[in-house]
C-alpha cells in the first residue's frame, strides 16, 4: 500500500514538472514575459525530456491502474468466497441447532441487524411471534442474545480454515518493479 502511494506521488510529480515546462513556456510567450534566452540545443533537450517524462508518467499511470483493477478484482473474489463461506457456515449451524424454516429466516434477519418489528414486517407476522422465534433460536444455539449469536459465526469465520483461498493473496508487483528498474 505504501509502495502504491509512493508510485502515485512520483507519477504526479513527474507529470506536474513536465506540464509546468510546457505550460510555463506558453504562458511566458502569451504574456510577453522576457526571459533570458537559452540555446536551441538545451531547449530541444528540455522539450524531449519533458515529453519523455509525460510518456513515462502515462505508462506508470497505466501500470498503477492495472494493478489497482487486479487488486479490486481479487478483493471482490475474496469477498464472494467469504460471503459463501459465511452462508454455508450459517446453514450448517442452523441445521445443527434444528431450526425450523421460519426460525432460519428470523435468525438470518437478526444476524443482518434488523429489529424485531422490521423482521415481523418483512415476514408478515406479529412482533410477538418474532420474539418467540428469536427466543427459540437463542435457546437452541445456547446463547442469550443477538450479539452472542453473531459472535458464534464471527469466531468460526476468524478460523483460517474457514477462509479458503485467502492465505495466498499476496500482491504481484513484478510489472511495477520492472518499470522502476528500467527507469533507474
Amino acid at each position: 500500500m505504501m509502495r502504491d502511494l509512493v508510485l502515485i506521488s512520483l507519477l504526479l510529480l513527474i507529470q506536474l514538472v513536465c506540464a509546468f515546462f510546457f505550460v510555463g513556456q506558453t504562458l511566458m510567450t502569451y504574456l510577453d514575459i522576457q526571459h533570458s534566452p537559452i540555446s536551441w540545443e538545451l531547449h530541444e533537450f528540455l522539450e524531449v525530456g519533458a515529453a519523455l517524462g509525460l510518456v513515462f508518467g502515462a505508462v506508470l499511470g497505466g501500470i498503477v491502474l492495472r494493478r489497482s483493477m487486479r487488486r479490486q478484482k481479487r478483493a471482490e473474489e475474496q469477498l464472494r468466497q467469504v460471503s459463501g463461506a459465511f452462508m454455508e457456515l450459517m446453514q450448517a449451524r442452523f441445521a445443527d441447532w434444528g431450526l425450523t424454516s421460519a426460525e432460519r429466516d428470523v435468525a438470518l434477519f437478526a444476524i443482518k441487524g434488523l429489529s424485531t418489528q422490521e423482521i415481523a414486517s418483512l415476514r408478515g407476522t406479529a412482533g410477538g411471534t418474532v420474539k418467540a422465534q428469536t427466543n427459540a433460536i437463542y435457546r437452541k444455539a445456547g446463547v442469550t442474545g443477538r450479539s452472542q449469536l453473531l459472535s458464534l459465526f464471527i469466531e468460526d469465520l476468524m478460523d483460517e480454515e474457514m477462509l479458503p483461498g485467502l492465505a495466498g493473496a499476496a500482491t504481484d508487483d513484478r510489472d511495477v518493479d520492472a518499470v522502476m528498474q528500467a527507469a533507474g
